[in-house]
């Protein structure tokens, strides 16, 4: 039952009430170092026998050598505007691939386009656009499709990403003849050779102005690509298999976040095509919930209704004197 407010008041005269409980010597300086001591060679020992995972780090180069075909379709998509970043919507585009929404307001929609981004622009057309001055067929290729109208590119694109899918492989040259793809046969060609010497993601980078090591462009084009997805089903991170909480490889992961990743698998929630946004908002209101248990009638007597505390002083339990309101005092100090 919940404590009356006579009871309440009686507890805060209680705490606040000079101890008469039992005591005991207690160095705090001699149980710190001690503490230290302990803690310091079990993280000495774990990091030896558990070290850390170093899985290398998932770069446009490593795709393109991995999965050149897989690459030379993703960046096709991102051309005919099929690909999730070149759909996404806010904050970088006015697509609606990525628009979720709950209750009345999106917030995602209102913030509007604050990073703009033109996907087959900045993972095809820029990049091929350093390369070009020094390459006569790339050049013509290029300009070729600069002069088309948007219409045009979009059905060539297209064009090639349907043949590119049906191909089982791409030849060495990596220059794949498409009827009716008009120039991006060989955009796509030098694409892949620029990704495949590293020089893609280098460009990617450097299309930041201001921060230098802004993987944002490198990340959402890699994230299109098959390659990615199977890559991250294989290390257990997508987030059917709780990825949001697990490290690569056999290590331990990250158990504090179970509350942020459990809302993906618990319905309807998990069904549902804005489960990010719901993930976030139960979670902020759980974790506000925690921190005002103290203020929360009914949920700050959970301590004392479930009382485990008892558990952790019943030497000291064992003596005291329970009154008839609930309230426990100090025992005899002839009785400890």
């Amino acid at each position: 039952a919940v404590r009356t407010k006579e009871a309440r008041k009686a507890a805060r005269e209680a705490d606040r009430a000079a101890w008469r409980g039992p005591t005991r010597r207690y160095d705090i300086l001699k149980e710190g170092t001690i503490a230290t001591v302990v803690v310091s060679v079990i993280v000495l020992v774990m990091a030896g026998l558990l070290s850390s995972p170093d899985d290398p780090s998932l770069t446009v180069q490593r795709w393109a050598t991995s999965s050149p075909k897989d690459l030379v379709a993703t960046a096709a998509m991102e051309l005919d505007g099929t690909a999730g970043a070149a759909s996404y919507g806010p904050p970088y585009n006015n697509g609606t691939a990525a628009v979720q929404q709950v209750g009345p307001v999106n917030w995602q929609t209102l913030a509007g386009v604050t990073m703009p981004l033109h996907a087959g622009n900045a993972f095809v057309v820029v990049p091929l656009g350093t390369l070009a001055h020094t390459t006569p067929a790339l050049a013509t290729a290029l300009s070729q499709y600069k002069s088309a109208t948007p219409a045009q590119q979009q059905k060539w694109a297209s064009a090639y990403d349907t043949a590119v899918t049906k191909a089982t492989s791409l030849p060495a040259s990596g220059l794949l003849p498409v009827p009716g793809a008009g120039p991006v046969p060989v955009m796509m060609a030098y694409e892949l050779k620029m990704a495949q010497s590293g020089a893609l993601d280098a460009d990617l980078l450097a299309q930041h102005q201001f921060f230098g090591t802004d993987y944002t462009k490198p990340l959402l084009f890699v994230a299109d690509g098959q390659y990615y997805k199977t890559l991250a089903t294989n290390l257990h991170l997508t987030g059917d298999q709780w990825g949001v909480m697990n490290e690569t490889g056999s290590y331990p992961g990250q158990p504090w976040l179970w509350l942020y990743q459990m809302w993906y698998h618990v319905p309807p929630f998990s069904s549902s095509g804005s489960v990010d946004i719901w993930a976030v908002l139960l979670t902020g209101i759980c974790t506000i919930l925690l921190l005002l248990i103290p203020f929360i009638p009914g949920l700050r007597d959970i301590p004392r209704v479930i009382p485990l505390y008892r558990l952790i002083w019943r030497s000291w339990y064992r003596t005291a004197r329970t009154l008839p309101d609930g309230a426990v005092t100090a025992p005899d100090k002839s009785s400890v």
